[in-house]
């Protein structure tokens, strides 16, 4: 297994030992992509490229995917608040932290709560870092949407189908229909997602989530199907396979079935 890092911290590199990574790449965005897809001199190629990026990485794992396999778009990142109520502080450091990420990243909260936009605008202004990419994050893809109520306000969630969305409790978490990952109440800190709750932090962005969800073993397990047929068997349901053939106008289709029994028929005759 390879890894990619431009800046790997020690407990980085202690998280890929113990996932089995026998060899890590100090390199990252769109020319590790193409390395991991083409190799180089010392990058060997691979088989499927996973993980989240920037939009630059989104972009070359969209242009290698005919070469290369990957899991899907991750990335950027983004986080989609659904709340009536709750600490407009405790929701305004929900979205500073995500907007962190990326320059990219959207973090948007929608309510049908007047009072509490007002409130959580006022705490992203103060809670907001003198540098770094949140106030350009915010700035270009952050936002607060009133809704005319709650119902409203989950179902444009389930249009966005985001990365993760954040509600305030079971009732709206039962109504969601499209997410990558979903954190219930106050205390479902998005951040815990990331490092410790134990979900895979390789999630679908840009409205994949209506498809597909995180990255799971599955995307490693190649599936093979093997199919056997007696005599008997084909024959009970090649009226059905003749039929569809001919329905689709694919005549050599039901004569590779037809042909068969009529063999057997002469063969039978012969002997």
């Amino acid at each position: 297994m390879i890894a990619v890092c431009p800046r790997p911290e020690p407990v980085v590199m202690a998280a890929a030992l113990e996932a089995g990574v026998s060899r890590l790449f100090r390199i990252g965005g769109a020319h590790a992509i193409a390395a991991l897809a083409y190799g180089t001199e010392s990058i060997p190629p691979v088989d499927k490229i996973v993980g989240p990026g920037n939009r630059y990485v989104a972009a070359a794992k969209a242009l290698v995917a005919s070469d290369c396999g990957i899991d899907f778009y991750a990335g950027p990142t983004e986080i989609l608040i659904v709340a009536s109520k709750g600490d407009p502080d405790w929701l305004a450091a929900d979205l500073v932290a995500q907007a962190e990420d990326d320059p990219d990243a959207r973090a948007v909260l929608v309510t049908p709560n007047r009072t509490l936009a007002s409130r959580l605008a006022h705490a992203v202004e103060t809670q907001m870092p003198a540098d770094g990419p949140a106030r350009e994050s915010l700035a270009s893809h952050g936002g607060i949407i009133l809704t005319s109520s709650i119902r409203e306000a989950i179902e444009l969630a389930n249009n966005a189908a985001p990365e993760h969305l954040v509600v305030d409790d079971e009732r709206l978490a039962k109504q969601v229909k499209s997410a990558g990952s979903v954190f219930v109440g106050a205390w479902s800190a998005q951040v815990a997602g990331d490092y410790a709750i134990g979900s895979n932090h390789v999630l679908p962005t840009a409205g994949a989530a209506r498809v597909r969800g995180g990255l799971s073993a599955g995307d490693f397990v190649r599936q093979i199907t093997v199919q056997r047929l007696t005599s008997k068997g084909l024959r009970s349901i090649a009226p059905s396979v003749i039929a569809l053939a001919r329905a689709e106008g694919l005549e050599g289709h039901a004569r590779s079935i037809e042909i068969r029994f009529a063999e057997k028929r002469t063969r039978l005759r012969d002997s």
